[in-house]
């Protein structure tokens, strides 16, 4: 059986000594960039290799021009790829201690790539934790394979088709941030406060429960039926502060069985770089 959006503990637990699976470990904090990586070597899901946002899943920033988590190059990250040991037919099983929303960077740059069988663990590294499951410490390492990239071009979009539909009602802009964020009352991480006007507010949190696990399938549908107003999925563009939380809606969707919307990957920090850009509030 292939997952391809999430998966349970239970379900990752059976699979442990599985050669063909493949755990990455996303935990990652914004402020203490190395602090994810010691959590890992502390304690980790067993065979689980550390990935970090800034240096495995993006590219370099360009200042005044990307946002603050650029999009690595698609071969340079295959060959990352094949570096820890996936190869197209990999079940690759991502996690973090975010809810999701880190490890659905790396959910989100695989399917981009064409591969679909890749899951976030449901509830995260505390979910695992909490249950008393396995734990290693140190670094596990994997044997490479290759992975050869089948690009899906369709699901990026840049600020100029951004610019051109934003106001079109035959697509919908979508903010994942938190509330606060979109309305420009709370910004701690980026210099411009707002959104990009146009851009409704769905915050990629309420895609969880009160204990940080996915809400069922029938809500998740709810949630995104109420959202798009019958919108078709690939007219749907989604972003965030960086391109990286804004992919949990994505997996969200895809669980609700929809179809892949897109993604703004530059998102608020790479639209703010250029002034003649239009903000709200």
């Amino acid at each position: 059986m292939a997952f391809q959006t999430i998966l349970s503990a239970a379900d990752l637990k059976k699979n442990l000594d599985n050669p063909e699976w493949a755990i990455m470990d996303c935990r990652f904090d914004l402020q203490e960039s190395e602090l994810g990586y010691q959590e890992y070597i502390a304690g980790h899901v067993p065979g689980s290799l550390y990935i970090h946002l800034d240096r495995d899943l993006s590219s370099k920033i360009i200042p005044g021009k990307t946002g603050r988590h650029p999009l690595p190059d698609k071969n340079v990250f295959s060959e990352r790829l094949s570096s820890w040991g996936i190869d197209n037919l990999t079940q690759v099983v991502v996690y973090d201690n975010n809810n999701g929303g880190l490890a659905a960077r790396l959910w989100w740059l695989l399917r981009w790539l064409g591969h679909n069988n890749v899951a976030i663990l449901n509830g995260g590294w505390p979910a695992w934790d909490i249950e008393n499951n396995p734990i290693e410490t140190g670094e596990s390492t994997r044997e490479p394979r290759v992975f050869i990239p089948a690009e899906q071009p369709q699901y990026i979009v840049d600020a100029e088709f951004v610019e051109k539909v934003r106001l079109d009602p035959d697509y919908l802009l979508v903010d994942s941030r938190a509330a606060e964020r979109y309305w420009g009352i709370n910004e701690t991480t980026d210099p411009i406060a707002g959104h990009i006007p146009g851009a409704v507010t769905a915050p990629y949190a309420g895609n969880l429960d009160d204990q940080g696990f996915f809400l069922k399938t029938e809500m998740l549908k709810e949630r995104f039926d109420i959202l798009l107003e019958g919108i078709p999925a690939e007219n749907v563009i989604f972003y965030c502060g960086s391109g990286v939380t804004a992919s949990h809606n994505l997996v969200a969707m895809i669980e609700a069985g929809y179809e892949m919307p897109k993604l703004y990957p530059g998102s608020w920090s790479e639209w703010i770089t250029d002034p003649s850009r239009q903000v709200e509030p």
